[in-house]
């Protein structure tokens, strides 16, 4: 997600910190933070006023005079950002007495039916029993694919034949609705177009007019860039939405929608859709969103989706194990397993402070979810008695783990020396809390005890001579080639 204004952003604050703080050196910098800007794909005026803001705010004696003024700009920069693209309240108008009804408008292939379902899974989750209403009649199984989407999540769903007015459908949804008194809100599936015409319009303002729902939320396509912020714009003016939804956002590498479309229609993003799934829907943080658009990870958001996605109790459990040193390879591919809950493993290392970067960094992490698997097939191979004893793998086990998986004794044997440093670090960091873990990890991937694959390396324990100075031992290795070279020298002669 926004991989290439990550790596914009990024390059541009780095030439700030790595220069000579002057204010022609400041506007050199902010110069690419413009560039990184417009390459992905943001409204050019926005990115115009952005970096004058930024630029307004940096030239000033308290940063310029600051101990550390690149750090002050990047603060700079990320308060910009959240203000850009908040404030936002996600909350539906849910009333304790009557019906709420939210109506979903927005262009064919944006990903409305399915929105539909998403928001309905979270309203029922959340303990409100929504509603369907399909009242798209013009996109050919379009009331076929809302019927299966409610029948999958467990919610009624009000049809009628295409042949039928979107007003009336509407209508008598909202009248079955009323007669059922467990239902709390109506959720209206309405037509799209390929593109914004007078019929669409005309469509939507009669059912918005004679319906009045409390809620209309336009369902952008985040893939389309600007052409998502003038689609937006353009329904804006036609019906005042009240919130943009912005789908396919995890395919989204540049960012222009999500960063242009509340500075240009003034509607705020409440939603994001992260994922085919229908449990891929999540509240729009503008706070959360900056901080991994500037590679700072997401911990509020990472959080949250493990509480919505863990389970407590064996979780509870799991963190009881490692204090008592008891942690099984069981235990690490049910572990594996709840990760895997959370999302695709590349979205929730980018939420982890400091190790997002090194996605980018290793090309042997392109694909963890691949690395997850594998590993998962080696445990899968071992006996009950190999999982809960590791240390009892010898050679001839080795080979027969790494023949049932399909792999080499050699990956059997560095996911047992992995798994041994990291049942360790697990039963140190079993203690902590949320914050003091994440400060661990950043620790583990600056100090590059993270590797390529996600994988653990152990940390060379040292005798008497106390722990390794890196620095000093590159210098010392520096100086014996030096050494050799004059020795190969004088050998010639």
């Amino acid at each position: 997600m926004f991989e290439g204004i990550t790596d914009g952003l990024k390059g541009a604050l780095s030439f700030i910190e790595r220069s000579r703080l002057t204010e022609g050196n400041i506007r050199e910098g902010l110069g690419q933070v413009r560039q990184a800007l417009l390459e992905a794909d943001v409204n050019f005026d926005v990115a115009n006023d952005f970096v004058s803001r930024v630029t307004a705010q940096a030239m000033g004696e308290k940063v310029l005079k600051s101990i550390r003024p690149s750090e002050q700009i990047v603060g700079i920069v990320h308060q910009e950002l959240v203000e850009l693209m908040g404030p936002v309240d996600p909350s539906l108008p849910i009333r304790r007495d009557g019906l709420a009804v939210v109506m979903l408008c927005g262009l064919q292939g944006s990903g409305k039916t399915t929105t539909c379902g998403k928001l309905a899974r979270m309203l029922k989750e959340q303990g409100h029993l929504p509603m369907l209403v399909a009242a798209d009649l013009q996109r050919p199984a379009a009331i076929e694919q809302l019927q299966v989407i409610a029948d999958q999540i467990d919610v009624p769903c009000y049809t009628e034949s295409a042949d039928s007015s979107p007003l009336a459908v509407c209508r008598n949804g909202l009248k079955q609705a009323k007669a059922n008194p467990e239902v709390r809100v109506v959720i209206l599936d309405t037509a799209g177009r390929l593109h914004v015409d007078s019929d669409l319009m005309n469509e939507l303002e009669e059912i918005d007019r004679k319906i009045q729902p409390h809620q209309v939320l336009l369902v952008c396509d985040a893939m389309t860039g600007q052409d998502a912020v003038n689609s937006a714009k353009a329904f804006n003016d036609a019906l005042e939405v009240d919130g943009v939804i912005l789908t396919k956002l995890d395919g989204d590498t540049r960012g222009g929608a999500a960063l242009s479309v509340k500075a240009v229609t003034g509607v705020p993003i409440k939603y994001i859709g992260v994922g085919e799934g229908l449990d891929r829907l999540e509240e729009f943080r503008p706070e959360g969103m900056a901080d991994r658009i500037l590679g700072m990870g997401d911990v509020v958001g990472l959080v949250k989706r493990a509480q919505e996605q863990i389970d407590e109790e064996e979780a509870l459990a799991q963190q009881q194990k490692m204090l008592e040193g008891k942690f099984t390879l069981d235990d690490f591919s049910k572990q594996m397993k709840m990760m895997k809950k959370m999302g695709p493993m590349r979205e929730i290392m980018k939420m982890i402070p400091g190790v997002g970067g090194m996605i980018a960094d290793n090309p042997d992490m392109e694909d963890p979810e691949a690395d997850l698997t594998r590993i998962e097939g080696m445990i899968n191979a071992m006996t009950p008695d190999e999982r809960s004893n590791p240390d009892r793998i010898d050679r001839s086990r080795r080979n027969r783990i790494a023949k049932g998986s399909g792999n080499a004794a050699a990956d059997v044997n560095n996911l047992l020396k992995q798994f041994d440093a990291m049942s360790g670090m697990m039963q140190q960091m079993a203690g902590m809390g949320m914050k003091d873990r994440m400060k661990a990890v950043k620790e583990m991937s600056d100090g590059g005890m993270l590797d390529g694959g996600a994988q653990l390396r152990k940390e060379k324990i040292r005798s008497k001579r106390g722990p390794l100075d890196r620095t000093a031992a590159k210098n010392q290795k520096r100086q014996k080639r030096k050494k050799a070279r004059k020795a190969r020298r004088r050998n010639r002669r």
